[in-house]
């Protein structure tokens, strides 16, 4: 009728009328750490690798693409492109040339652009030379950038129904910022 228990877990149980049910099997508390295993060292919890970033795809200095270039990582352009480009990070080398519209969720120009910038974050390093409107969210310009056209603040400058239609000649404000000496 009686036996013993095989186990020499700690029990409990929370009303006495029913059988004790051993510490492991107990319902634990949310957000309660995992009980510890008979060794004394934790339960181990299911690891799920982190997946990694993936690396900016580089258009080396070498690369001259005619046409429009779209991708939702993150790309980085030395060379030239005649076309448009569109991507998630877009980082414009010292070396790079684009003549076409950009639009990105971030953009950091180090080299030419020539046409339309658009995007949430777009900063102008002091290499940098634009000559094109910049429709942006966030800007921030460098001493010593070249910048010529106009700048328009938008909630949501990527979307297509707030951008107006690129102008075939507009007149241009000539901002130039040089290095203090």
């Amino acid at each position: 009728m009686f036996s013993k228990s095989k186990s020499n877990e700690p029990t409990t149980s929370a009303d006495p009328s029913k059988p004790p049910v051993p510490v492991s099997a107990a319902p634990k508390a949310p957000g309660a750490p995992p009980p510890p295993t008979p060794g004394g060292e934790k339960a181990a919890a299911p690891a799920f690798p982190a997946k990694p970033k993936p690396s900016p795809s580089l258009l080396s200095n070498d690369l001259t693409i005619k046409g429009n270039v779209v991708t939702s990582g993150d790309i980085q352009i030395e060379g030239e492109i005649e076309g448009d480009v569109r991507a998630h990070l877009l980082t414009v080398g010292e070396s790079a040339t684009i003549r076409g519209e950009i639009t990105a969720d971030d953009v950091v120009v180090n080299g030419r652009v020539i046409g339309r910038v658009r995007g949430l974050k777009v900063r102008l390093t002091t290499t940098a030379q634009v000559e094109g409107d910049i429709v942006h969210k966030t800007i921030a310009i460098e001493s010593g950038a070249h910048f010529e056209g106009s700048v328009q603040r938008q909630d949501d400058p990527l979307s297509d129904a707030n951008v107006p239609p690129r102008k075939a000649a507009a007149p241009v404000t000539k901002v130039t910022e040089k290095a203090a000496e």
